[in-house]
């Protein structure tokens, strides 16, 4: 017996050191296997079971159960439960809702939203996250994209819903305010028909014809050109990322801190959708808070924390205190550290299981570093790439378009080179695509990738796949970029700076800041015949119709706009440059917040900027 538990010992041991992470690999792939049995039986069980029957079947569990705290508050499962029926009978009786209406729901990270969805989808209805920074004409864009003639909206953005009030009338749209009655005409007010309404379960046959390939929900991405996009997701889709909680080892015990935007889809499918699936209590904040974070997780006893790279670095740039490792949080979930950071953040605040993801909302592949290995956005293994194909492809930076060799197909990236991502679509691994915008959704299909005829979703993203199969994030493609966490759409910004009066042509992207992650917006323009730049004046248009983390940092004032020899704008050579006033000639100002204008950028300024004294 001794003998034989030593062999295998020293086999495990020589395991270990061959393949250090084939444990995490098994681990995995375990895991995987179950959560796909899981699906397929949900799949098929008639009528289909949804992330809504996993709530209620969460509720019938324990109905007692905090589901969410907020603000001082706590709701239980069951009072959730009872507060999306009596919504959903009232939005039914005065909005006439019936299976298969979008709804728009233009609301802050509050429960309101999530009783709100609940009960929206026990009439089988789909709905709409609104970025609730939006305003003006992306707000009027977003809102008819997904079709819904009802938008239900809460008091504190009365003022954008004003502002767009008429044009919504002109098409028809009901607003509903969450809220008791204020002076506001053409609207409707639902707070006290909510209180009176019976809060007894909803029939089930009024989602009777809800399927695992209907839309459950919309969510806004922007693109590589134009306004926000609503990309459609299904009710499996729903389940597929509710399931990466598990895979990252959160369980039915744990506590799960969510203080990203619910209109996105790490806050609302794997953060909200993810503790539903799991059964689990979920401290929710209106927004994220550096200062307040530990304290809120000490006293909520959180041990599940969600993040953004920019969420992470806030936390690492607090004042050191002695208690920082008093805490019970064990994993973090999220994606866009910065290796540094990373290391940084476990050095302060101890022993945390950091699980970076890769995922695009309306994509078809995503990584999870499931062996925590730092810097890493995933890992590869056989069983991911078998239910889910995909490869890196050679990409060309200057002509952005894959490398395609004498036969016309895409040449396979090699190991340790940047490569740009690629998922195949099958049944399995689908591409939806956006609501009303068969144009963006043919922009992302890229067809002969390694035979005639077939067909991948483009990511858009450069990464890079090791030796060791961890997969490394490297750059964006095209004319999008990241900033504050928000994706930033270059052609939405270039058309608002275009509208200032002094302003003739905008080329919009994102350079590198010291510090900071992702990339800040700069602008490089041309002014019109016998114009000055105006800089107040461009700095209100930026901040009256772009949401504050798409308004340029920088802006380059040009003679001209360089272009490449297909009518392209050139950006190469711009992002290289940067906003060094050392290295560029042409007149820089920066975006300066406390004056509300942009000033002019001096090497006393870009010097304060890298060194973290002026933020962005």
């Amino acid at each position: 017996m001794f003998i034989w538990l030593s062999v295998v010992g020293g086999f495990l041991l020589i395991l270990r050191t061959r393949f250090p992470y084939w444990l995490d690999d098994c681990v995995y792939i375990l895991r995987s296997l179950l959560l796909a049995i899981r699906l397929i039986k949900y799949k098929r069980s008639k009528p289909f079971y949804g992330v809504l029957d996993g709530f209620l079947a969460a509720v019938r569990r324990h109905p007692d159960k905090t589901f969410l705290h907020f603000e001082g508050e706590c709701f239980s499962y069951g009072e959730v439960d009872r507060r999306s029926n009596r919504l959903a009978r009232v939005l039914k009786q005065e909005a006439r809702l019936r299976e298969g209406d979008a709804v728009a729901l233009f609301l802050g990270n509050e429960p309101n939203l999530v009783w709100t969805w609940l009960g929206l989808a026990k009439l089988g209805c789909p709905v709409a996250l609104l970025n609730f920074n939006i305003r003006s004409k992306s707000l009027l864009h977003c809102f008819s994209c997904c079709g819904a003639k009802v938008l239900v909206t809460s008091a504190e953005l009365q003022e954008a819903v004003e502002e767009v009030l008429p044009a919504l009338r002109e098409r028809g749209v009901n607003v509903y305010f969450l809220s008791k009655t204020f002076e506001l005409q053409g609207v409707n007010f639902l707070a006290d028909k909510i209180s009176k309404a019976s809060d007894q379960p909803m029939p089930k046959d009024l989602r009777a014809n809800v399927t695992v390939r209907s839309t459950a929900i919309y969510i806004y991405t922007s693109g590589t050109t134009g306004l926000p996009k609503a990309a459609i997701i299904t009710h499996e889709r729903m389940w597929a990322a509710s399931f990466l909680q598990s895979l990252c080892g959160v369980t039915r015990n744990d506590v799960f801190y969510i203080n990203l935007p619910l209109y996105h889809s790490s806050g609302f499918l794997i953060g909200l959708g993810g503790c539903i699936e799991r059964g689990i209590s979920v401290v929710l904040k209106r927004k994220f808070s550096a200062s307040q974070f530990w304290d809120d997780c000490r006293e909520h006893n959180v041990t599940v924390m969600q993040y953004i790279g920019e969420t992470m670095r806030y936390l690492c740039n607090t004042p050191k205190k002695d208690n920082e490792k008093d805490h019970k949080v064990r994993i973090a979930l999220g994606n866009g550290v910065r290796a540094d950071v990373w290391s940084e953040f476990l050095k302060r605040f101890g022993d945390i299981k950091v699980k970076e993801l890769y995922a695009a909302t309306e994509g078809n592949i995503g990584f999870i570093n499931y062996s925590s290995k730092v810097g890493a956005v995933g890992r590869m293994n056989f069983f991911h790439r078998l239910i889910f194909p995909y490869l890196l492809i050679k990409f060309d930076i200057e002509k952005e378009e894959p490398i395609r060799n004498a036969q016309g197909l895409c040449v396979e990236a090699a190991t340790g080179e940047t490569g740009l991502l690629v998922g195949k679509v099958t049944q399995r691994s689908p591409f939806v695509g956006y609501a009303g915008n068969e144009q963006q959704t043919e922009k992302k299909r890229l067809r002969d990738v390694l035979k005639k005829g077939d067909l991948y979703f483009n990511t858009g993203d450069l990464l890079r796949f090791d030796k060791d199969n961890f997969v490394y994030f490297q750059d964006r493609v095209g004319d999008t970029f990241r900033w504050k966490g928000e994706n930033v759409a270059t052609s939405e910004v270039a058309d608002v700076l275009t509208l200032a009066p002094c302003i003739l042509e905008a080329n919009v992207y994102g350079v590198k800041v010291n510090g900071n992650e992702g990339r800040a917006g700069m602008a490089a323009i041309t002014l019109k015949e016998g114009e000055d730049f105006d800089c107040a004046d461009t700095y209100r248009q930026a901040v009256n119709y772009l949401p504050v983390y798409a308004c340029p940092r920088f802006i380059r004032i040009q003679p001209s706009l360089e272009m490449t020899g297909t009518f392209k704008l050139k950006k190469v050579k711009l992002v290289e440059e940067g906003f060094n006033p050392a290295l560029i000639s042409d007149p820089l100002y920066y975006f300066n917040a406390a004056k509300k204008t942009f000033a002019p950028m001096t090497m006393e300024v870009y010097s304060a900027i890298t060194r973290g004294l002026i933020k962005l």
